[in-house]
């Protein structure tokens, strides 16, 4: 499967995959992100059930703290 993430293309064997398993394949785990999926954006309580599909185009962006 071929999904754009950050406007690069990147390659994943599995042509089965949801959005949590994205972040899982990307180490990104336990971070504070949010992740906009062909235009809308994912709340993280659906990434388990929002699957992805080849060309689909992902943004996905982390929180950063500071003072």
């Amino acid at each position: 499967m071929q999904l754009i993430i950050n406007g690069k293309s990147r390659d994943f064997e599995s042509a089965n995959l949801s959005v949590a398993d994205l972040v899982s394949a990307l180490k990104l785990e336990g971070k504070r992100l949010a992740v906009e999926w062909n235009g809308e954006i994912v709340p993280r309580s659906r990434f388990f059930e929002t699957q992805l599909s080849d060309g689909d185009k992902l943004e996905i962006v982390g929180a950063v703290g500071g003072g």
